[in-house]
């Protein structure tokens, strides 16, 4: 039963940290909403100690100064914190914690992995810095949802076929807000990407041509201030290489064999611009990765046996027009991540981190540009062998309009 946050019980909350005002006996409980998963038994949990403090104190607080400290809890803690009282129980309607919320740094980056199969979707929620699983419930997702687009800013973009109509939709999976997107002036399949304005809290979504699809169609772009998608110019592209794309300072970045080098879309103006950097020799399989800024990096393979494969990351130089190699990934992480030459990986990055996943092995290794360090994810194991990964940042003041 919920009670006032100013009176003392004996009761406990989740967790090994209390969250009561006072120091009680911990029992663990499940947060509403997102259930914590078990993991490898080689996993370990951050442990916190516990801190004492006075029921007064508690009661003392402002409530602008406890929204703005339960702020800056990593979110999925506050499905825990909300079990405390009434008043905790309602702060994902309070406009002061939302508020707050925004300006308080990021939690850290998380690995969302999407999977679906005849019956249910499954989506997980990998937290880096707290290095634990979270199940969200997708309850809410459309049956014909079945591709993952993206993650920007809090929200996730999802697109499929409904029937014989190519449909996109939008969500917060922390609030289980959704929303289908209107239909496109074409209805073939495209490639997205969702990008997000956290100032003018807005999102756009930007459909492009695709790898197998009709080369003719021209670039679609939906502003959600608008509600609908507008028309703009055909990317002048015969043959593109990948369908992996970059978004980085306003710009989309895609790979092209003719012609030879990137296709550069500027969503302030509409228009395509070819970029004639020639890619790396002996590249087997090339992505693009956004850094922060006008960072925009190139990781692939070379070599045309196993035993002269090497992971390589370069990075464009915008003025010189070329690719200039920055890393290369250690032989040991090589060998582990693709056991095989032709084994399939992943790649995507967020904040100059890079994300290389292993359908096969099942392991996630990261590598951070500025730091110049290569790491496993302890406790990372793909939930399934078909799942779709990106990175997530958890936010609750991620609006779907």
């Amino acid at each position: 039963m919920d009670r006032d946050c100013s009176t003392s019980t004996s009761s406990s909350q989740a967790g090994s940290r209390n969250t009561s005002p006072s120091r009680q006996k911990v029992v663990k409980t499940k947060p509403r909403g997102l259930d914590e998963e078990t993991v490898a038994a080689n996993f370990g949990k951050l442990v916190h100690s516990d801190v004492q403090m006075e029921d007064s104190i508690w009661a003392m607080l402002p409530e602008d100064l406890l929204n703005e400290i339960l702020a800056r809890v990593p979110p999925f803690m506050i499905f825990r914190l909300r079990s405390v009282c009434k008043r905790w129980n309602s702060i994902l309607q309070d406009t002061s914690f939302l508020k707050f919320h925004s300006q308080a740094p990021s939690h850290g980056p998380c690995l969302l992995t999407f999977a679906k199969n005849s019956q249910s979707f499954h989506c997980s929620v990998f937290s880096l810095p707290l290095k634990s699983w979270y199940k969200i419930p997708f309850s809410f997702m459309p049956n014909w949802a079945f591709w993952l687009v993206g993650s920007s800013s809090g929200l996730v973009c999802f697109a499929g076929i409904d029937g014989i109509a190519f449909r996109t939709m939008v969500c917060n999976p922390l609030t289980q807000s959704w929303r289908m997107l209107p239909s496109l002036h074409y209805n073939q399949q495209r490639q997205l990407v969702m990008v997000v304005d956290r100032l003018d809290k807005s999102f756009k979504v930007i459909a492009t041509s695709d790898v197998y699809g009709d080369r003719t169609l021209p670039t679609e772009v939906y502003d959600s201030k608008l509600n609908k998608w507008s028309l703009h110019q055909i990317m002048p592209a015969v043959n593109l290489c990948s369908s992996k794309m970059a978004y980085c300072d306003s710009r989309l970045y895609l790979e092209t064999l003719s012609p030879l080098g990137l296709m550069m879309y500027r969503l302030d103006t509409g228009d395509w611009e070819h970029i004639p950097a020639k890619f790396p020799r002996s590249l087997l399989d090339g992505y693009l990765v956004a850094g922060v800024q006008k960072r925009l990096f190139l990781v692939g393979r070379i070599g045309l046996y196993s035993t002269l494969q090497s992971m390589r990351i370069w990075e464009l130089d915008h003025v010189k027009v070329a690719w200039v190699e920055i890393s290369r990934m250690p032989p040991k992480y090589f060998r582990a991540l693709l056991r095989l030459s032709a084994e399939r990986f992943e790649c995507f990055g967020q904040d100059n981190l890079i994300c290389f996943t292993s359908w096969n092995q099942g392991k996630c290794l990261l590598y951070d540009v500025d730091k110049k360090v290569w790491s496993w994810i302890a406790g990372y194991a793909f939930q399934s062998y078909n799942s779709q990964v990106c990175f997530y940042e958890p936010r609750f003041d991620a609006s779907i309009y």
